[in-house]
């Protein structure tokens, strides 16, 4: 497509100046009608010369006056009248064939709103009124509906508005994004040339008059050599002019006047085609000789304008969906052919074979984690590096492309014979990874409507104007240098295909297992409902220690008790933190989320029903759904006061699904709050939503009440008991101490030292030397003299892997502590140890001490 460089900078003139007449404010009305203005308290401000013509009033004698004197109190009660059906913005009321005063003579009028009032306009109502041009749009669209694509359906289109408005010629003219326009359609009665197939170059409708399209859909000129009439006064008291943007019988600039006549077109009709609100193209009439359309015609116009508009977008909207399943199979293709941990590299050709049925290309780079791979016609290595740092410079997070890279890009000329367009898919940030597409040059022959330079003439006193093309005539251009152009479907099937490529890079590369980029909309909510979650473990944690004191109970047991409790909140909080698990009981879920309560909320929580395994997402599900349940039930519900019980009940349904049904008694007054929260909304919605289940929660006064149900696929069996007698289990005695001799702490927070510290102490330890560094842990072993470690497996900048490899070298018992649920990891990588999870309490770390001591074979065991 030519690009802006068709435009001439001529000698100092200015080519952009039709893109800046200010058309909306031209300050004339066409002889066909007349224009009346009026201020919001209905003062005339504005009138057509021509008004003595229409209402037989001077203009310049009713500026000024009241709008009422001007016509019958009922008349100007109507004309008033009408201002109330306008919808704002761009709306027009009209109507048709109105007698204005006591005679013969009819009206079409028009009333729009403009910023300071509203403008009336008047036409004679033309002979034959009603002529029922309205019933022919019906049978027209009806034709429309026959045809399938989308140029066959223009064709119809075109002989549809010639047939409904009698001009010469009918065109649709489509435009691009550069603002130049090709005719797609064309119906005519046989004389002249044909324009079909034509390109425009975008100064023959300039910017500002295709934003005025948007606004005002229909635009007739009448006759180019007709009377026009100037609107009274020219400026407002404040210096403004009146503004005729949806003006019906605005005159026309007289550079476009002169271009019409150029054509040898003496009549012209413009009607938008918009699609999405923006101009998508238009209807050009055109006719030989002067040709006035009435009021009532014109609006049947606008209305099967609009129509088309309706059928053409479905089209558009059709190959769009196809274009949308093409990218589609092109991502599903590319993700099938590139397994999990595969590279890129590992099958160029395939992907190459891949992208080249959607988006054909001649060549194709793929620079990826500092390699290079080419295939066909495309630069080396060497030609590419300074082409990866032009796209550098582009924008992250789009495709590149242009098929005209020598006009952006200097150093194209050493690569001319092989690339003249390129398409370029980011596919990394740091560093920016690629895949680039090539297209060689094309040489094109671009059918203009005559020379789309505009020639540049000297007037007599020697200023230089641009003026209207002369000839319409098909002019050539050989366009050099420039590739076949990249579509808009292509543009979006490489978007589509960059976030893919971007998804499997990322499965690649990350090493901390972050597979893939989520959507904005999924780290939000992530992130609201950690931050949730956070609130909710906090709260909980105040209920239990203001709960216990109240209780008035010895230090050391409100001490056990606390520890306790924090402990049930972690192996809750572990519960949803982890991945890779088996189905797991619903019960105990209940009791793990239950035994977080404070007080003696836990045994006012009554469990009943058969046990059942939940698959893992149902089980991460519902753990926040009854996390959720149990914390209002605290703060607010029957376990916020000491009478309270909660009924929990879960039992199969004949369909399959499981039900759960949540009862609470005893507690304050229930009310239903003033605003639905998160936690709420995890309630109602998670099972729904997560699990295609049901959900319903009700504010009883007597107490809340919820039940859910849960689809079959998402529960099983649990595993009968077998009846023999539970396997008898050893704990340590809370006085026990297991410890005895020198023991090394590595852990890089203080106050988790420090509380460590104090655990290890009441467990017996001797000497704690206490580091937050592999150099300082590896400096207190080649001292010697340690006799048991507990090492953090996150260090902040570095892990304490190599500490545990030197541990078991030495023989050296040790426990690894670590604040995230995933354990597999750690597991593959470190020595064999026992792993507790954060926050741990000193029960736990006793008991991990006794075990891991009492399997220590020989002389390693030395405490």
């Amino acid at each position: 497509m030519p690009s802006a460089s068709h435009q001439p900078s001529t000698d100092g003139v200015d080519l952009t100046t039709c893109d800046r007449e200010p058309i909306h404010v031209i300050g004339r009305v066409q002889a066909f009608g007349c224009l009346l203005s009026v201020t919001a308290d209905w003062l005339v401000n504005h009138a057509s010369a021509n008004l003595e013509d229409f209402l037989g009033k001077e203009a310049e004698a009713v500026i000024g006056t009241r709008f009422s004197e001007l016509f019958s109190a009922g008349v100007a009660h109507m004309l008033r009248g009408k201002t109330q059906t306008l919808g704002g913005g761009t709306s027009v009321a009209r109507v048709f064939g109105y007698r204005l005063f006591d005679n013969e003579r009819r009206f079409d009028i028009a009333v729009h709103q403009t910023a300071r009032g509203f403008t009336y306009e008047f036409e004679r109502t033309a002979d034959g009124h009603g002529h029922g041009d309205m019933q022919l749009v019906q049978p027209l669209v009806a034709r429309l509906r026959d045809h399938a694509e989308i140029g066959p359906l223009c064709d119809e289109a075109a002989r549809a508005m010639r047939a409904l408005t009698g001009f010469d010629r009918v065109m649709i003219y489509q435009f691009a994004p550069d603002g130049t326009g090709t005719v797609v359609s064309e119906a005519c009665d046989g004389e002249g040339e044909r324009y079909l197939g034509l390109r425009y170059p975008a100064s023959d409708i300039p910017r500002q008059a295709r934003k005025l399209y948007e606004h005002s859909r229909l635009r007739l000129i009448a006759d180019v050599d007709g009377p026009e009439a100037p609107v009274l006064p020219g400026l407002s008291p404040e210096g403004e002019p009146l503004d005729l943007s949806l003006s019906i019988c605005r005159a026309v600039s007289p550079t476009h006047l002169q271009y019409l006549r150029n054509m040898g077109v003496a009549a012209s009709m413009s009607v938008s085609i918009l699609r999405g609100g923006e101009l998508w193209g238009l209807f050009a009439c055109h006719h030989r000789t002067p040709h006035y359309v009435d009021y009532e015609t014109r609006s049947a116009v606008e209305l099967f304008a609009q129509l088309f508009t309706y059928e053409l977008s479905e089209r558009l909207h059709r190959n769009d969906r196809a274009e949308e399943t093409a990218a589609r199979s092109l991502h599903d293709r590319v993700m099938s052919r590139i397994s999990d941990g595969c590279s890129l590299m590992e099958d160029v050709q395939g992907l190459a074979d891949e992208i080249w049925d959607v988006i054909p290309f001649d060549g194709m780079v793929i620079w990826s984690d500092g390699r290079f791979v080419t295939l066909g016609a495309a630069p080396n290595e060497t030609e590419f590096q300074p082409l990866v740092r032009f796209l550098n410079t582009a924008a992250v997070n789009s495709v590149y492309a242009t098929d005209n890279l020598s006009a952006r890009y200097p150093q194209a000329e050493m690569i001319a014979d092989r690339v003249a367009g390129i398409l370029a898919l980011p596919i990394s940030r740091h560093p920016r990874d690629y895949i680039v597409l090539f297209r060689p040059e094309l040489a094109q022959i671009v059918r203009w409507a005559g020379n789309p330079e505009k020639p540049v003439e000297t007037c007599a006193d020697g200023s230089r104007i641009l003026s209207p093309r002369k000839s319409f005539e098909a002019w050539r251009e050989v366009v050099k240098g420039r590739s076949a152009p990249w579509t808009r479907s292509e543009l979006n099937a490489a978007g589509a295909l960059r976030l893919t490529l971007l998804e499997v890079v990322l499965k690649v590369t990350d090493e901390a297992g972050r597979a893939q980029a989520r959507a904005q909309q999924k780290q939000e909510l992530l992130v609201a409902e950690l931050n949730h979650r956070v609130r909710n473990i906090l709260n909980l944690i105040s209920g239990i220690v203001s709960q216990g004191h109240r209780e008035g109970i010895s230090l050391s047991e409100f001490t056990a008790e606390l520890d306790g409790r924090i402990q049930s909140l972690a192996r809750a909080h572990d519960q949803l933190t982890k991945e890779d698990w088996a189905p797991a009981p619903l019960r105990r879920l209940i009791e793990v989320e239950a035994a977080a309560c404070p007080g003696d909320g836990r045994a006012r929580i009554a469990i009943g029903g058969e046990d059942v395994l939940l698959m893992p997402e149902a089980f991460t599900t519902l753990a926040l759904v009854l996390h959720e349940l149990v914390t209002n039930s605290v703060k607010y519900g029957a376990l916020s006061n000491g009478d309270g019980q909660v009924a929990v009940r879960f039992a199969r349904e004949a369909d399959g699904a499981l039900r759960l049904d949540w009862r609470e008694r005893g507690g304050p007054a229930v009310r239903a709050p003033d605003r639905q929260g998160f936690g709420t909304t995890i309630i109602e919605r998670s099972i729904p939503f997560e699990l295609q289940g049901r959900a319903q929660l009700d504010y009883a006064v007597t107490g809340v009440e919820a039940s859910f149900h849960i689809p079959g696929r998402f529960w099983r069996e649990a595993p009968r008991p077998s009846g023999s007698e539970p396997a008898a289990t050893t704990t340590t005695a809370p006085d026990a101490q297991p410890l005895a001799g020198k023991v090394l702490l590595v852990e890089d927070n203080l106050v988790i030292a420090m509380d460590a510290c104090d655990k290890l102490k009441k467990l017996g330890a001797e000497t704690i030397h206490v580091t937050n560094s592999v150099a300082g842990a590896m400096e207190k072993l080649g001292a010697g003299g340690i006799d048991f470690a507990v090492l953090d497996v996150n260090l902040g900048t570095e892990t304490s892997e190599p500490v545990a490899h030197a541990l078991a070298a030495r023989g050296i018992p040790f426990v690894l502590v670590t604040g995230y649920g995933e354990q597999g990891q750690i597991r593959k990588t470190y020595p064999p140890s026992p792993i507790l999870q954060k926050p741990y309490v000193l029960g736990g770390l006793r008991s991990a001490i006794a075990d891991l001591l009492e399997r220590t074979p020989g002389d390693a065991k030395r405490a």
